[in-house]
């Protein structure tokens, strides 16, 4: 009798799927490759490609090219016979007024300029933000809105006031009075990045370390630093290629000695002396460019995830 319950039950779940079985799949049905969706969506995606790959190619071309080929006059045609003599030329004999050191001594300007900026500038930010978010203060709303409001205010009305203090401390002119420009105007967006992402970390962590007994710099030190990899790549992303592509700040508030490597390169193209040489300003402009696309190129999967973790959250 139980064999033939547990038949009657088997036969019984058969007859109930059967039908289902013989329905066919259900679901949407999928959409042809060619579909006019498509052909606008990779259209646009590789009309916006080749907007940006197009001079990217003529630059690379040319700066491969001697000044002979380039002469007859077509850009896009590859080099018929390759040299690096533009790119040696670029990086170390390049003439800017007196000077024939090319873009060897702005590059280390930039590199004096840019790690110390970076560092004191996400330091202190992430500070800001982790107190911001975690330990609320008197006052603490309008220190955040004093910041937000610093973080829109267009650099060129700072100029002035800025160069006066500098020129008062004794640094104008020096690579540290640039460091710390560098530094004091990334803060106020950095900290609102900071600040929105340790928002949006799991309140309970920071709950159950105040539990048990950690502070301030404990709980930042030990459990908020492992878990903020993401966010501290986005902040380092941007301020690497802000502070390394900066040309306003770099004219103003340096000397011809301290120049880093952007004000060296708009000084190579547009030298008035001698011949124009574009092989030559082309390899200047791909090598100014490299620190920037090798540091999107390494950590942009990280930058996503800071992004998406909350860096933009409000």
């Amino acid at each position: 009798m139980a064999n033939t319950g547990t038949l009657n039950t088997v036969t019984a779940g058969i007859d109930a799927v059967a039908p289902k079985l013989g329905e066919g799949p259900s679901g949407p049905r999928p959409r042809p490759a060619l579909s006019a969706r498509n052909i606008m969506l990779y259209g646009t995606l590789i009309i916006a490609a080749l907007y940006y790959l197009l001079p990217l190619y003529v630059m690379v071309v040319t700066s491969l090219k001697g000044m002979p080929e380039i002469r007859l006059g077509n850009i896009f045609s590859p080099p018929m016979e390759i040299t690096f003599e533009p790119w040696v030329k670029a990086w170390a004999q390049a003439c800017t007024g007196l000077n024939c050191d090319g873009l060897s001594r702005g590059f280390w300007n930039s590199v004096r300029i840019t790690v110390p900026s970076v560092i004191i500038s996400i330091a202190i930010a992430s500070v800001n933000g982790y107190a911001l978010a975690n330990w609320r203060f008197r006052g603490s709303e309008l220190f955040f809105s004093i910041l937000i409001i610093g973080a829109f205010i267009p650099y060129q009305v700072m100029i002035y006031p800025i160069v006066i203090i500098l020129r008062e401390i004794g640094i104008y002119g020096t690579l540290t009075g640039l460091v710390i420009v560098h530094s004091i105007f990334g803060m106020p967006i950095l900290t609102l990045l900071f600040r929105n992402y340790f928002v949006s970390l799991p309140e309970e962590l920071f709950k159950a370390a105040r539990v048990d007994g950690a502070g301030f710099w404990q709980i930042f030190l030990r459990i908020m630093l492992p878990m903020s990899l993401p966010i501290f790549v986005v902040a380092m992303i941007l301020q690497v290629t802000g502070i390394w592509n900066d040309f306003l700040f770099g004219v103003v508030f340096t000397r011809p000695d301290t120049y880093p490597m952007t004000v060296q390169l708009n000084n190579i193209v547009n030298s008035v002396q001698g011949v124009k040489e574009y092989n030559v300003n082309m390899a200047a402009t791909i090598l100014t460019g490299l620190v920037p696309l090798i540091v999107y190129f390494v950590s942009g999967r990280l930058f996503v995830r800071g992004i998406a973790a909350g860096a933009v959250k409000g």
